[in-house]
C-alpha cells in the first residue's frame, strides 16, 4: 500500500475548480506535499462551496470541474510524482433542491415504490406512509402553495406530483394531501420528522449504505476512481452516523484494493480506534488537542480560571455537568425526532409512553463520556452510562433497566434496530451538545474547545507529549496529523496567540474587564469567548467580527439562538464588536494587547508547526496556513488562497532573496517548505521516536525529539516553549543539549559539533529548528519508502 509522507488539503468550488487544483500541483510539490487532499468532489447543491451536501453520486461534479478537471488533476499528480487523496461522504445526501436530487425527486415522487426507497433511512408508519419535509413557516402556510409546470411549488421550493394526482381545477392544498410527502412547519423538524439526518441539518437526508445494493449504488464512481488509478486514498467523513461502520470499511476497502483510508472520527481522551476498523487512522484532531496543550502553561491555570468565574459570577462551571445540560438540551430540541424514533422502537409489551422511552434515552446518551460505541466493543461504556443515568434520575430506573439489553443487542435481525440506530445517535448529540454548544459556553481558554478536545485538560507537560507520540507511533503511525481544517472553530495561529494567554492570566483579566467597562457585554462568558477571538484574529475586518460573534451567541444559546435571535441582544453584541473600530479606549486597549501577544503566539505558531510536520503520523497542511492564517469557524476559515503570492515568495526564499526574519510570515513558509521536503525526500530520518531532554535553567521551554529509530541518527527536532516565561527567565542562557553526531540544521544551514551544544546557539535565529545528520546517511531506496 502506498502512503503520503504529507498532504495538503485544497478546499474545491465553483470559485477553485479541480483544473484550478491541478495548476497548484507543481507549487505544492515544491512546497514538499506528498499528496494533494481534495474536499468533496461530487456533484453537490449548486453553489455549495464545501462539497458535503452531495446530490448526485454518480459524477463529478461540473461546477468543480467535472470529470476532465478529475483526469486534469490527477494527471497533474502523476507527472509530479504526487498522490491524491479525496474526502467522500457516505453518511447522507443533499436535498435541499429536490429536483437536483434524482434519488430524492423519486423518493418524493413515488415513496415507497420508488426504487430507491431503500436508500434514505425513512421510518414510513410514523409519517403514515408518507414523508414529512419541514419547509412551511407554519403548517397553515399550505394555503401559499401553488401548482406550476406540473409541481408543486412553495416560493422557491418546487417538489414533484405523483402521477395520477392532480387535475386541472384542483386546489394545490388538497393536491398536497395525495402525495408521498407531507410538506410542514419548519419548528416541526425537531419533533415530527421521519427521516434520519446529518446532525439536525434538514437539507442533510441519512443514507442506508449499510445495505449492499445501496453501497454499490452510491459508490459506483468512487470505485472508478482507483479502477482508473485516478486516486490514491479516501477520508470518510462522519463515519460514527453509519449503522455499521466496521462493515462499511471493509467492504471499501476491499472495493478499492486496500488502499489508504481514513476516517473522521473523533477520539475522545483515552479512547482508541475501534479494533475492527479497516483504516490507516484519523484525520487528525486528536494530534492537534496534543500539540496545542503542551505549548500552554499550566501555570496559568488558576488565572485563566479566576478570570472566567468572574466573568460568569460565581465558579468555574463543573464541565460534566455542563455538557450534560447541553446534551439534554439537544435530545428535548433540535434532536427530539431522533429521540422519538428510538421510543418507537421499543416493544410493545413495555406499557410506557413514547416521551417516557425518550426521556429514559435521552438521559442514558447524556451520560455518554464518548461519541458511540461499536458494539460489542464498548459495551462497557454502555453499561456505565445506563448506571449513571439511573443514578441521576431514579424515576427512570425502571425504563433504564428495560432500555439496556435492547441496546446492546446489534444483531443482523430486525429485533436489533433499536441497538444499532441507538449507535448511529449517540454520535450526533455529541456533536451538537458538546462540540457546537458545550464549547460556545466552555470558554475560559479558546484553545481547548476544539475539535476532539477535552477543555478539561488545560495543558500537559513535554513529558506527558512524549508518551503519548510514543503510542501513536506504536499504534497509528500513518494517522494522520493536523492544526487546522475546514472544521476547526479557531485556525492553529489564532489558537497559538490565545494560548499565550495562559502566561499572562493576570494581563487578561485586566483587559477584559476594562472592556465590560467600555462595551459592557451582560453575558459574561460570550464577552470571555470573544474578546479572546477578536485579539487572536485582530486586525480583522469588521465584518468578519460580526459574523462569527453572531454565530457563536447563537451557538452558546444562552442569550441567543438560531430558532429564536434575541434582536436586542444581537444588537448589543454588535455594538460591543464595533467599539473595537470605534471607541477609542476600547481600540487602543485592544491594540496594546495584541502587540504584547503577537510575537509570542508567533513564537508558539512555529514550534506548533515543526512539531506537527515532524511528529509519527502523515502530517496535513490546510490549504494557507504555511503562512500566517488568523481564522476563526466555518466559513471564515474557508477563505481564498492565494497561491501565487505564495509560489513567489516560496520562489525567492529558495533563491536566498527573502531572509526569513525570526518570527515574520516567511519563517513560517521556511519551516513549512523544509520540513515537508526532509520527510519527503528522507522517510528515513522519521521512522523512530526519542524524547531529548535539554539540561539548564530553561530546560522545560524546550521540547525536543529525535525521529531516529535506533538503527541510525534521524532527524531532531527543537521548539521552544511558553517564550514570554523564556524572556522573563533570561532566555536560555546556561541552557544545553547533547548532540550524539554532527548536525545541520534544515532551517539556517548552519552546523553544530556532537556533544553538549547550547540551546541558544541553535535557536539563535529561529524558536525551532530541525536539524539532520551530517553527513546524511544513503538515502533509502525510493520504493522502499512506500509502505
Amino acid at each position: 500500500m502506498r502512503a503520503p509522507s504529507s498532504s495538503y488539503r485544497l478546499q474545491l468550488s465553483a470559485d477553485f475548480t479541480l483544473f484550478d487544483a491541478a495548476s497548484t500541483v507543481p507549487y505544492l510539490k515544491l512546497l514538499g506535499v506528498d499528496w494533494v487532499y481534495l474536499s468533496p468532489i461530487l456533484t453537490a447543491e449548486k453553489g455549495s462551496t464545501h462539497g458535503y451536501d452531495v446530490t448526485d453520486t454518480s459524477k463529478v461534479d461540473a461546477e468543480r470541474g467535472g470529470p476532465e478537471g478529475l483526469a486534469a488533476l490527477s494527471q497533474a499528480a502523476r507527472e509530479a510524482g504526487l498522490g491524491v487523496l479525496v474526502d467522500i461522504v457516505p453518511n447522507h445526501m443533499g436535498v435541499a433542491t429536490p429536483k437536483q436530487n434524482p434519488w430524492w425527486w423519486s423518493l418524493l415522487k413515488e415513496g415507497q415504490d420508488s426504487p430507491w426507497a431503500s436508500s434514505f433511512d425513512v421510518d414510513w408508519a410514523a409519517g403514515a406512509g408518507r414523508i414529512r419535509i419541514p419547509v412551511l413557516d407554519d403548517d397553515e402556510d399550505v394555503a401559499a402553495l401553488k401548482i406550476e409546470d406540473g409541481e408543486l411549488c412553495y416560493y422557491e421550493h418546487r417538489f414533484p406530483l405523483a402521477t395520477g394526482t392532480f387535475s386541472d381545477g384542483d386546489a394545490a392544498a388538497d393536491v398536497h394531501a395525495r402525495q408521498h410527502y407531507e410538506l410542514i412547519g419548519w419548528r416541526r423538524a425537531d419533533f415530527d420528522l421521519n427521516y434520519r439526518r446529518f446532525f439536525a441539518v434538514n437539507s442533510l437526508a441519512g443514507l442506508r449504505v449499510e445495505d449492499p445494493k445501496v453501497f454499490a449504488q452510491s459508490h459506483r464512481e468512487i470505485l472508478r476512481w482507483f479502477d482508473e488509478d485516478l486516486v490514491d486514498g479516501l477520508r470518510i467523513d462522519h463515519p460514527d452516523g453509519l449503522a455499521d461502520p466496521e462493515g462499511y470499511l471493509h467492504r471499501l476497502r476491499q472495493g478499492i484494493g486496500g488502499k489508504y483510508v481514513l476516517v473522521e472520527k473523533i477520539l475522545e481522551p483515552g479512547e482508541d480506534l475501534p479494533q475492527g476498523f479497516d483504516c490507516e487512522g484519523t484525520t487528525g484532531y486528536d494530534a492537534l488537542a496534543d500539540i496545542d496543550r503542551v505549548f500552554i502553561d499550566d501555570a496559568g491555570q488558576a488565572g485563566i480560571d479566576a478570570v472566567s468565574a468572574k466573568l460568569r459570577g460565581s465558579r468555574i462551571t463543573d464541565y460534566e455537568e455542563t455538557i450534560h445540560g447541553t446534551k439534554r438540551r439537544v435530545t428535548d430540541g433540535i434532536l427530539h425526532s431522533e429521540m422519538l424514533r428510538l421510543a418507537r422502537l421499543v416493544p410493545a409489551s413495555a406499557r410506557l409512553g413514547v416521551e417516557h422511552w425518550a426521556d429514559a434515552l435521552s438521559e442514558i446518551i447524556a451520560c455518554f463520556p464518548v461519541y458511540r460505541t461499536y458494539l460489542p466493543e464498548g459495551a462497557d461504556i454502555l453499561r456505565s452510562a445506563c448506571e449513571q443515568a439511573g443514578r441521576r434520575r431514579p424515576d427512570l430506573q425502571g425504563a433504564v433497566g428495560i432500555l439496556l439489553p435492547l441496546l446492546l443487542d446489534v444483531g443482523p435481525d430486525d429485533g436489533a434496530e433499536m441497538g444499532r440506530r441507538f449507535q448511529q445517535t449517540s454520535g450526533m448529540v455529541m456533536a451538537k451538545g458538546v462540540e457546537d454548544t458545550a464549547f460556545f459556553r466552555q470558554n475560559r481558554l479558546g484553545t481547548l474547545t476544539e475539535v476532539g478536545a477535552d477543555p478539561t485538560e488545560f495543558a500537559i507537560p513535554a513529558a506527558e507529549f512524549h508518551a503519548r507520540m510514543h503510542r501513536r507511533l506504536e499504534q497509528i503511525p500513518l494517522s494522520m496529523t493536523t492544526l487546522s481544517t475546514h472544521d476547526t472553530k479557531r485556525s492553529e495561529d489564532t489558537r497559538a496567540r490565545i494560548s499565550v494567554l495562559a502566561e499572562l492570566p493576570a494581563v487578561w483579566g485586566q483587559f477584559v474587564q476594562r472592556m465590560q467597562t467600555l462595551a459592557p457585554l451582560p453575558d459574561g462568558p460570550l464577552a470571555n469567548l470573544l474578546w479572546q477571538a477578536v485579539a487572536g484574529v485582530w486586525p480583522a475586518d469588521r465584518d468578519r467580527l460580526h459574523a462569527y460573534a453572531e454565530k457563536a451567541a447563537r451557538e452558546a444559546g444562552k442569550s441567543t439562538d438560531w430558532a429564536d435571535p434575541q434582536e436586542n441582544f444581537e444588537e448589543r453584541l454588535a455594538q460591543v464588536v464595533d467599539a473595537a473600530f470605534d471607541n477609542p479606549e476600547a481600540h487602543r486597549e485592544l491594540e496594546a494587547l495584541v502587540a504584547l501577544l503577537e510575537p509570542y503566539g508567533a513564537s508558539n505558531s512555529l514550534a506548533a508547526k515543526i512539531v506537527q510536520l515532524t511528529m509519527p503520523g502523515v502530517p496535513d497542511v490546510y490549504q494557507g496556513t504555511e503562512l500566517w492564517d488568523l481564522s476563526l469557524t466555518d466559513p471564515d476559515n474557508r477563505r481564498p488562497v492565494d497561491f501565487p503570492a505564495r509560489w513567489r515568495m516560496l520562489e525567492q526564499l529558495d533563491e536566498g532573496g527573502l531572509p526569513a526574519s525570526a518570527v515574520g510570515a516567511e519563517t513560517k513558509l521556511l519551516v513549512t517548505s523544509r520540513a515537508l521536503r526532509l520527510r519527503r525526500t528522507r522517510p528515513d530520518l522519521f521512522r523512530g521516536y526519542t524524547p531529548v531532554y535539554a539540561q539548564g535553567p530553561a530546560a522545560k521551554h524546550l521540547l525536543a525529539f529525535s525521529r531516529g529509530d535506533g538503527s541510525g541518527q534521524g532527524a531532531l527536532t527543537l521548539a521552544t516553549r511558553l517564550p514570554h516565561g523564556l524572556e522573563q527567565g533570561g532566555g536560555w542562557q546556561g541552557t544545553h543539549i547533547r548532540l550524539a553526531g554532527d548536525m545541520s540544521d534544515e532551517l539556517t544551514g548552519r552546523s553544530f559539533n556532537a556533544g553538549e551544544v547550547p540551546v541558544g546557539e541553535i535557536l539563535s535565529s529561529h524558536p525551532v529548528a530541525l536539524l539532520k545528520p551530517e553527513p546524511l546517511p544513503d538515502g533509502p531506496d525510493p520504493a522502499a519508502t512506500r509502505v
